[in-house]
């Protein structure tokens, strides 16, 4: 479901208004977490450690309001839940973008997850049957410890989707980390939030789903 926001009443209409016609309206920011608890989880249960985290953060996004925000036509829309679109690695060097609906348990949104990564690792083609805006895009860049992270956009396009990107995992001292790099639509949401996914996903890293 979906709902249009009150712009009038709402407490964002100041900010809403002033960064909406931004030529780049999105800011990002970079940090790490610890995956420790996940990866070793993920390997006890034989999971994939991808879509684990790639879950968790997801779950994360789904309890902040904010990050279920999308402009639509100067009107902000709120979605009841937001799915994943993640970019899927393939063996010939290349990727496809996938599709993933979100659900309450983990153990439904895996089995979806998995044929899905399969499906995509096996065509050729780019973008996904279903390429809505109550996504968020995804993407998974294993091969790089970065500590910046910038995405290619068409400004003829109006795009306010949040955009994640995941990392290397690496080894300091005895503790496992991932970058994570979050950019986010500025008239929609502020680093506070971003701040709040940051802790939600730290959060659901350290139980087990």
């Amino acid at each position: 479901m979906v709902k249009k926001l009150d712009i009038t009443n709402w407490n964002r209409k100041a900010h809403f208004n002033f960064y909406k016609n931004f030529d780049e309206p999105f800011f990002g920011l970079t940090f790490e977490v610890e995956v420790s608890n996940a990866y070793k989880h993920c390997k006890k249960e034989a999971y994939s450690f991808f879509i684990y985290y790639l879950y968790a953060a997801l779950e994360a996004a789904n309890n902040i309001p904010e990050f279920k925000h999308r402009i639509q036509d100067d009107e902000v829309l709120e979605y009841d839940k937001v799915n994943a679109s993640p970019t899927i690695n393939r063996d010939n060097g290349t990727f496809g973008f996938s599709y993933m609906d979100y659900k309450d348990d983990f153990k439904g949104f895996y089995e979806e997850a998995i044929m899905e990564v399969d499906r995509v690792r096996k065509a050729n083609d780019l973008v996904p049957a279903n390429d809505s805006s109550n996504t968020i895009h995804f993407s998974a860049i294993p091969w790089v410890k970065f500590t910046a992270v910038s995405h290619a956009r068409n400004y003829k396009f109006s795009d306010s989707i949040p955009k994640i990107s995941f990392g290397k995992v690496y080894k300091k001292e005895d503790n496992m980390f991932m970058p994570v790099s979050v950019h986010v639509h500025h008239a929609l949401m502020d680093g506070y939030h971003v701040g709040l996914f940051c802790e939600y996903f730290q959060k659901n890293l350290n139980k087990e789903f």
